[in-house]
């Protein structure tokens, strides 16, 4: 993990997130001698989000929206 100074990062930003993006290596900013910040590259979102995994592979066939007739044995 690389670190620097506040002053060296913002000379240079853009050319460490293209270094960032390529090596997947984290950079750690410092102020004073402290971390204040990371400079980390952005995960896969395809592999962490769970939302959308399954659409469009239900098909509705059918009324899903009308009472049915039928009496279950729940409702007896």
């Amino acid at each position: 993990m690389q670190q620097m100074g506040a002053g060296q990062f913002k000379a240079q930003c853009l050319k460490l997130m293209d270094q960032v993006q390529q090596t997947h290596e984290e950079i750690v900013i410092t102020k004073h001698g402290q971390p204040v910040a990371k400079l980390v590259p952005v995960e896969n979102d395809s592999q962490t989000s769970i939302l959308g995994y399954m659409k469009d592979s239900v098909q509705v066939t059918g009324d899903i929206v009308s009472p049915v007739d039928e009496v279950w044995e729940a409702d007896t």
